[in-house]
């Protein structure tokens, strides 16, 4: 049953900001690399590991969500990352750490499978793709947060905390906490599915489709090139300028800055211009970025590469999961999940770019990054909405 009581996107706004949560993979890894004196491959394996658990749980949230409903599940994501938050606080050591990123990968897959079609849910299908880049924007603040408050905890005597950079999983935690209760207490009423439940094989099936496996693979692309720029861009001026890594860690926000002001943009220019017109905009911004990236050697060309690049990734997500989901309006839960699951692409790139940059420098983590945006220009004739 479709609502017009918008109010009830304030507790599932908040619910994005709790999903922005999982972005802090990128400057923790760092951080843990230093502490840990690791190599970028094993270093990378935790920005990995978070992302691998889409491709496990993504498509079995959907089919959770026939069961239980949107709601529900949301809220089962927001306890398994609350939990997530809270390990780190009792310890520290690389298994610990392990353990916490694959919780809140496993939180983050449950969340972002069902909370876009619990926006759906209340706004219709009208504006969707704008309203989902809105839930972008406010992921994104969460996102651009995350290496402050890092660097805030690294530098500054926290003797009451005693926690370094780890005080942003406590600052978190008390916000995931408080999006708990908040949805919680949140009436939101939703029609169960009738008849059959899909199963996993059903839910596969819907990759025959040409226009849901194009925007699965899109969505790979868009995360690995997300994760990637998360994790490279500090360690590009560090190698191309000689910053320290909390110096450096001002890339991260600076991507996620631009990020967000891009999903606010975005969500402005997706109701007043065709979908198809502003994602050309945004990948031939992310080219010139690949471009910058591969072969700058100044501050001031890296960080306007990092810019671009949070500019015109902050949109792609969108833009490709409204197009599947608008593509198969009586699958929507398992659109969903399927879509999720392409964040894979996660795990994928960043092992991939952990190889190559161990073996010849940041550059090739670039290339790899590249190799995604190619693929986002060949997606292009297929975004129709």
């Amino acid at each position: 049953m479709k609502q017009n009581k918008s109010i009830y996107l304030i507790p599932v706004m908040l619910c994005f900001f709790c999903m922005g949560f999982v972005d802090l993979v990128g400057i923790a890894s760092n951080y843990v690399k230093e502490d840990l004196s690791l190599s970028d491959t094993v270093a990378n394996t935790l920005p990995s590991l978070v992302f691998f658990w889409f491709l496990i749980f993504s498509v079995p949230t959907g089919m959770l969500m026939n069961k239980i409903g949107r709601k529900k599940t949301v809220l089962l994501s927001l306890l398994v990352t609350v939990v997530s938050l809270f390990i780190p606080l009792l310890g520290y050591s690389f298994g610990i750490m392990l353990v916490a990123f694959s919780l809140l990968g496993i939180g983050n897959a449950l969340m972002q499978t069902s909370i876009n079609p619990l926006a759906m849910l209340i706004i219709g299908d009208k504006n969707l793709a704008s309203t989902l880049t809105f839930g972008q924007f406010v992921k994104a603040i969460a996102s651009f947060l995350a290496p402050y408050l890092a660097m805030w905890g690294a530098t500054q005597v926290l003797p009451s905390f005693g926690y370094d950079w780890r005080v942003l999983f406590l600052i978190y935690f008390v916000v995931g906490t408080l999006a708990t209760l908040l949805l919680w207490a949140t009436p939101i009423q939703e029609e169960m599915q009738e008849g059959r439940s899909s199963s996993f094989a059903d839910c596969l099936r819907l990759l025959g489709k040409p226009i849901v496996l194009l925007s699965f693979l899109a969505i790979m692309c868009h995360v690995g090139i997300d994760v990637g720029t998360n994790t490279t861009a500090p360690k590009l001026l560090m190698e191309r300028v000689g910053m320290s890594l909390n110096d450096a860690a001002f890339a991260t926000s600076l991507y996620f800055i631009f990020r967000t002001i891009g999903a606010l943009t975005g969500s402005f220019f997706l109701r007043v211009m065709k979908t198809r017109w502003f994602f050309i905009f945004s990948v031939v911004l992310m080219a010139l970025s690949m471009a910058l990236m591969f072969g700058g050697e100044s501050k001031a060309m890296l960080y306007t590469a990092i810019a671009l690049v949070g500019y015109g990734n902050s949109n792609i997500f969108s833009m490709a999961f409204s197009e599947a989901l608008l593509s198969v309006p009586d699958k929507q839960n398992e659109v969903s999940g399927l879509m999720i699951m392409g964040l894979f692409g996660g795990t994928v790139f960043p092992l991939i770019m952990g190889f190559m940059s161990d073996a010849m420098g940041q550059a090739g983590a670039v290339a790899v990054m590249a190799v995604g945006v190619v693929y986002l220009f060949s997606y292009i004739p297929k975004v129709k909405h």
